[in-house]
């Protein structure tokens, strides 16, 4: 890395309505800003937002920081001014070069805010709806510092900040230790510096063991795309809906609580058993007995990459053969097949898609792996669950399940996305479509199904034969279903 006094690009304000709003600037000044090569994780972004174009906006992260006490705005100003100070990834712009895409990191400059008043949903509610509206405007990340911020007023005092970061700068751990050491920084409390910034990554990526466990990644990925099947459906597309890719979700307690209990009873993770029936779902909607799916991994292993406010998740690649008796060995199997997959999920991107572009010569064509799983909380836990009497029955439950279409996008290249969501006290499940494929009333069927599997698998070890008939069993005629949802 080449370290010098580069200046900053102000960040373009985000108009999020017709309104004009008053403004406010945040000036930082770090210890150092120059120019890298992109880390691994950011070649996963740096490809993503190109390939999808307009539709990049997906890519997007909002968030939303509630401002704790009574603070003024110059206390919150500074505290955000510290944010970017501390985390060179917020003050990053990334450049396509003669030489390949670069990082740029500005030593100092400052981001314009907007400020906005709390509306009837209150200040977390308000700075929520800002923030989704936010994350859907594109950056130009040659320009553009990678965040959007808007600041929700009450009773003339800060109560919550709006954000939409890009990808490129952040994942969604990043985030979550943006949000732990937020209230530190409103204090105003002395925090060490950051010891790893990605720079530094960048420049460990490029060492001979890194580049070994990048060959050894892409190894695995090339025996699986040498045999996979080309596509995700063997059906051929139909007519798509209007929009053509959605998001239809869904909030379930009884899925949060089924899956807690899967993973006591059988010693693995929460994020395993939803692997294990989202991925049971897909293989019997598709009419095979293997499932594979891309599942996006935090790749955070490394002590020096924990702490890291940047993107460094990557993809890994689940293969898992579906066993011919229930959905206690398919949970077991794909918890196996997980620790697989992370295992090889830490590679070059660039490099893998030279290998995905030479399978594709060798086949004809590149396998398609728009298939994947996405759990997005930081610990894999729901702290605000509600309180459940032990061994209850939670069948009661699926009646107070809430299903919806939540957002669409005019093409995201992806035929099947399952998200499991931050919400703390319920399980926050979603599953973007191509509905050229799935309808969204498929979807909707089988979001559901994966509750009744997890719910059913409590009492009886499921038969995988018997899974079909769970993805159809629930209708469009639920109660579960909101006004206007899918």
């Amino acid at each position: 890395m080449t370290l010098s006094a580069t200046p900053a690009t102000p960040a373009a304000p985000a108009t999020v309505s017709a309104a004009t709003r008053e403004t406010a600037s945040v000036p930082f000044s770090g210890t150092r800003g120059g120019e890298a090569p992109l880390t691994w994780g950011q070649r996963l972004m740096w490809r993503a937002v190109h390939l999808m174009g307009p539709s990049q906006s997906f890519l997007n992260c909002p968030w939303v920081l509630p401002v704790h006490g009574r603070r003024d705005l110059t206390t919150v100003l500074g505290a955000l001014g510290r944010m970017l100070e501390r985390h060179e990834s917020l003050r990053t712009t990334f450049a396509d070069t003669p030489n390949g895409p670069v990082q740029r990191v500005a030593r100092s400059g400052e981001l314009t805010v907007e400020l906005a008043p709390a509306g009837q949903e209150g200040p977390l509610g308000t700075a929520t709806r800002i923030a989704a509206e936010l994350g859907t405007t594109v950056f130009a990340h040659d320009a553009d510092l990678p965040l959007r911020c808007v600041i929700v007023l009450a009773d003339g005092r800060p109560r919550a900040l709006a954000f939409a970061f890009s990808h490129l700068a952040v994942d969604f751990q990043a985030l979550s230790l943006l949000s732990a050491e937020w209230r530190a920084l409103l204090r105003g409390d002395d925090l060490p510096a950051p010891e790893w910034q990605p720079t530094e990554q960048a420049e460990l990526e490029r060492a001979e063991p890194f580049l070994a466990r990048s060959r050894r990644s892409i190894g695995y990925w090339r025996s699986v795309l040498e045999t996979v099947p080309l596509e995700v459906f063997d059906h051929p597309p139909g007519e798509p809906e209007e929009p053509r890719f959605i998001e239809v979700g869904m909030e379930s307690v009884a899925l949060a609580a089924a899956a807690v209990r899967l993973a006591e009873r059988l010693t693995i993770s929460t994020t395993s058993v939803l692997i294990a029936a989202c991925a049971t779902v897909l293989a019997v909607v598709s009419e095979r007995p293997r499932a594979v799916m891309q599942l996006v991994h935090s790749n955070r292993r490394d002590p020096r990459t924990r702490p890291l406010v940047a993107t460094v998740g990557q993809d890994g690649l689940l293969v898992l053969d579906l066993p011919g008796t229930g959905f206690t060995d398919t949970c077991l199997a794909a918890h196996r097949s997980a620790l697989m997959a992370y295992r090889n999920a830490h590679y070059d991107p660039f490099e893998m898609q030279a290998m995905r572009a030479e399978i594709g010569r060798l086949r004809g064509r590149e396998p398609d792996l728009d298939a994947f799983f996405n759990d997005r909380r930081g610990d894999g836990t729901w702290p605000n669950l509600p309180r459940l009497t032990p061994g209850a029955d939670l069948t009661p439950l699926t009646a107070q399940t809430r299903t919806y279409v939540t957002n669409a996008w005019p093409g995201v290249r992806f035929k099947v996305f399952f998200t499991l969501g931050t919400a703390p006290d319920t399980g926050q499940l979603s599953l973007i479509i191509d509905t050229a494929y799935l309808p969204r009333e498929r979807a909707r069927a089988m979001l559901l199904g994966v509750e009744t599997l997890l719910v059913r698998g409590l009492s009886e070890d499921v038969p995988i034969a018997a899974v079909r008939d769970l993805v159809q069993m629930r209708t469009a005629g639920d109660s579960g279903t909101s006004p206007g949802g899918g």
